[in-house]
């Protein structure tokens, strides 16, 4: 599989770990160095993340498209938009773009920025 291939499945299964409050799935890919800005503006590292991950999920058919993988060497950004529907039953978009790096030939995302529609 090639760099690309492999950042789209692993892009697919963040998004399926997330939907799911797969707390394990999510650890395998997050760097020890992880941060993410929050929806709310807050900054979370990567155990505040995982906690974040382990509650409820209240919402539906968390799916992304308009992705966009973009190749640096050993590190990569993906830009995509989210579709999913509320748990009031809204549907909603928002948009995210992760940072990933190449580490011993595995990749792991470093930084995410994620925002609610």
């Amino acid at each position: 599989m090639t760099d690309q291939e492999t950042l789209a499945a692993l892009n697919s299964d963040f998004i399926d770990y997330v939907q799911n409050g797969d707390v394990k799935g999510v650890d395998e890919i997050l760097a020890d160095e992880f941060y993410a800005s929050s929806p709310d503006g807050s900054l979370v590292d990567r155990a505040g993340f995982l906690a974040e991950t382990a509650k409820p999920v209240t919402i539906k058919g968390l799916k992304a498209d308009q992705v966009i993988i973009r190749m640096f060497g050993d590190t990569a950004i993906i830009h995509g938009r989210t579709n999913y529907t509320t748990a009031e039953g809204r549907a909603a978009q928002g948009r995210y773009t992760d940072v990933w790096v190449k580490r011993a030939g595995k990749w792991l995302t470093v930084a995410a920025h994620i925002t609610l529609g």
